[in-house]
């Protein structure tokens, strides 16, 4: 699976505020590096699915983290209106489908 980039190499600085690392103080004897790089393998696939519905990353993408007790979460974060546009997409699927899963 390659790095999902999006439009051009400053994908990540781009002014949407993500929690990293360091928004937290860090327990000791916890492991937080297999959370998180479980979180970063469906982030990135996340990724790939907003840039495969036409969604740029610089307005809305999937940040891998963790909480404190090391667990993988992915956050989704973006522009208001590209959220609002993701929502519709996925409100549009649920209603081809007969409703949710």
């Amino acid at each position: 699976m390659g790095k999902v980039t999006g439009s051009g190499e400053g994908w990540l600085n781009d002014g949407l505020d993500l929690p990293g690392a360091d928004s937290g103080l860090w327990a000791p004897g916890v492991d937080y590096i297999s959370g998180w790089r479980e979180a970063r393998e469906v982030a990135e696939r996340l990724n790939r699915a907003l840039l495969g519905v036409g969604l740029e990353l610089s307005a809305v993408r999937a940040a891998a983290s963790t909480n404190e007790d090391g667990r993988g979460v992915v956050r989704l974060t973006g522009w208001p209106g590209v959220v609002d546009q993701l929502a519709e997409l996925l409100e549009a699927c649920a209603d081809s489908d007969g409703g949710a899963a």
